[in-house]
């Protein structure tokens, strides 16, 4: 009898892990080719310039050729495309230069690349020292924001204005960011991990674009199937991994590193982000000497996308501050309402 029970314990596991690899494989999904990413996310506007070390970037130049230059940085899992409105109101007046971060979009990042704030930063400074780009202002959205303040910090000289939209770079000390989700100590898992990396993220993606915004039917179909697609290039997921996982290892924000940022700086953020805490861009608005702080109402994650009018407005209105001279004069807070122009 208890050989039968043993036998039969035995036979349902082995029928589990039988179901349980089908139901893998079924959600499982290989890498997409680059060159059938590129055919469909390309635009007129798409170059590539290949930098040491194997990283192949992905680029935009657009807008007012001889206009002055602003240098766009996505953030996490992004990709040029979250700029899209921005180009389209600023493009008349900027030469407007977007890229995509490697593990991002369509740039190539070598087998191996070791993603990090700091190795994107130097990727950046890479791209624009070959595009011959030294003299610039510079935005970035949440992670891109952490690039760009850390890029202005490395090097000051070259950055006339400095841009935050809902800035990550502060350490998250509320009770709920104290131990990462489980989700995360499955990815750690050397096993597990790998083999999560490449499951169908449709519906963990769908959900965390709706995270990032207060109106939520701008997160559409097309907009998911984008974030998805772009994800599987070759080696992206490992990159996004990596990245995930390293969030906690970074050079966290200081009051005291952040002082050394003397260029005009404009802070954006959505009252209601629940990726990037509002407070954090109020820690960067009391550490950054002479900053400007603009809150948008009612708006989420990316404002660049969400408030796409108000947002570039309040770019718009900066900058000429900044071209006048004039942007370094103390700025009053600035609270915007669906209604308002900052």
């Amino acid at each position: 009898m208890l050989r039968w029970i043993i036998g039969g314990v035995l036979a349902l596991i082995g029928l589990v892990a039988i179901v349980g690899a089908g139901a893998y494989f079924t959600l499982k999904r290989p890498d997409l080719p680059y060159e059938t990413l590129a055919a469909q996310y390309e635009s007129a506007a798409s170059r590539y310039e290949d930098l040491p070390g194997g990283v192949r970037v992905h680029y935009r130049d657009e807008g007012q050729p001889n206009g002055p230059v602003l240098v766009l940085i996505h953030g996490f899992s992004a990709s040029v495309h979250t700029w899209e409105p921005w180009v389209q109101r600023l493009g008349e007046e900027y030469r407007i230069i977007s890229l995509d971060l490697p593990g991002h979009g369509l740039t190539r990042a070598p087998a191996g690349y070791q993603a990090s704030i700091e190795a994107y930063r130097d990727v950046v400074h890479q791209f624009l020292e070959k595009r011959g780009v030294s003299d610039f202002s510079l935005a970035g959205s949440s992670m891109g924001g952490n690039v760009a303040w850390e890029y202005a910090l490395e090097y000051p000289e070259q950055v006339n204005a400095l841009i935050l939209v809902d800035a990550s770079g502060w350490e998250d000390t509320r009770a709920e960011a104290a131990e990462d989700p489980p989700v995360f100590k499955l990815l750690r898992n050397p096993v597990l991990g790998p083999l999560l990396r490449d499951l169908d993220s449709t519906r963990l993606t769908r959900g965390g674009l709706e995270a990032a915004f207060v109106n939520t039917a701008l997160v559409d179909d097309a907009m998911v199937t984008r974030y998805v697609q772009l994800s599987r290039a070759a080696g992206h997921r490992d990159i996004l991994l990596q990245m995930t996982l390293g969030f906690r290892n970074r050079h966290y924000a200081t009051a005291e590193r952040l002082a050394a940022l003397h260029m005009p700086v404009l802070i954006l953020t959505g009252d209601s982000d629940r990726l990037v805490p509002p407070a954090h861009a109020q820690q960067f608005h009391d550490a950054i000497p002479g900053s400007q702080l603009v809150t948008f109402a009612d708006t989420g994650h990316l404002p660049q996308e969400e408030r796409p009018d108000e947002s570039a407005t309040a770019v718009s209105e900066f900058l000429h501050r900044v071209i006048e001279g004039s942007a370094l004069a103390p700025l009053p807070e600035v609270d915007c309402d669906v209604d308002a122009r900052c």
